[in-house]
């Protein structure tokens, strides 16, 4: 099968900015007194061996935009652009393990969480998180099903995840029908339900909510902001294209990419929904 169009746009990119990264490298084999500030960027989520969304998405959107990338593995699929043939769990005491090692070594700018899986992942990710007070960037991709409708978190894991992991969001960035799914409600249809819900989800605590339109308004997001009384309509074009797997993984990347640079959230948003459709649109021919 062939590597997924949008995944190729992304290599392209690490590679046009591979002359770029020695100056956010964290290596130790640096001159003496150099002072760079390194930018690093962490996700916690699966691994897609496909390469187009998870893990391995985060990691070439991280690099393509100037930050070093370090991953905590929370499940192995077997995936590609046509469906989820299986998981693996990983145990959670192994995930706090791998958070302790990237902590316990390296600063990190901005962490990315996607696919939890479990309800004890959740409980773990979160108790860790919490006593770690440097972190002042968390972006949230409330995986629970993949573009082919494969679910990805279990039904008893999505009340634990509203009430710890989604108030630790400096923003959340659900599709219409995780939104829906945190809310409990049946399905979101219009723009006007899609503000509706942005707030509702703010409610919970975190600093931000971006609802992405998908098929309900296709190239517009929603964006409310904690202390800002009206939503901000990211708008954008309408792409035709079927070649859409991970990009949503590669949204939110993105969006903890600019902020691990020191980006506000409406600066981080609007330049990442620049940044995926740009590589939406090239990878649609």
């Amino acid at each position: 099968m062939c590597l997924p169009k949008i995944a190729f746009l992304i290599i392209f990119l690490c590679f046009h900015s591979f002359s770029l990264l020695h100056a956010v490298y964290p290596v130790d084999e640096v001159e003496e007194g150099f002072t760079e500030q390194h930018t690093t960027t962490l996700t916690i989520a699966g691994s897609d061996p496909s390469g187009g969304a998870g893990i391995q998405a985060d990691l070439k959107t991280f690099s393509a935009l100037r930050c070093y990338g370090m991953s905590v593995i929370t499940a192995l699929t077997a995936q590609n652009t046509r469906g989820v043939q299986g998981i693996q769990s990983l145990s959670a005491e192994f995930i706090q393990t791998q958070m302790q090692s990237v902590f316990g070594d390296i600063k990190v700018n901005a962490v990315k969480i996607g696919m939890l899986e479990r309800k004890e992942i959740i409980e773990a990710v979160a108790t860790f998180l919490r006593g770690i007070q440097s972190v002042k960037n968390i972006v949230i991709d409330p995986v629970m099903f993949s573009k082919t409708g494969h679910p990805l978190l279990d039904e008893d894991a999505i009340e634990v995840l509203k009430q710890l992991i989604v108030p630790l969001a400096t923003i959340l960035t659900p599709n219409t029908h995780e939104a829906a799914k945190l809310l409990g409600i049946r399905s979101i249809n219009n723009e006007e339900e899609m503000q509706d819900a942005a707030f509702q989800l703010l409610a919970l605590g975190p600093q931000a909510v971006i609802v992405k339109g998908g098929q309900c308004s296709p190239g517009n997001d929603c964006l409310v902001v904690q202390g800002i009384s009206d939503p901000i309509w990211i708008r954008g074009p309408a792409i035709n294209t079927r070649h859409v797997h991970g990009t949503g993984c590669s949204f939110s990347a993105a969006i903890t990419s600019y902020l691990a640079r020191g980006e506000d959230i409406l600066a981080a948003v609007q330049k990442a929904k620049d940044y995926i459709n740009g590589a939406i649109t090239e990878g649609s021919y």
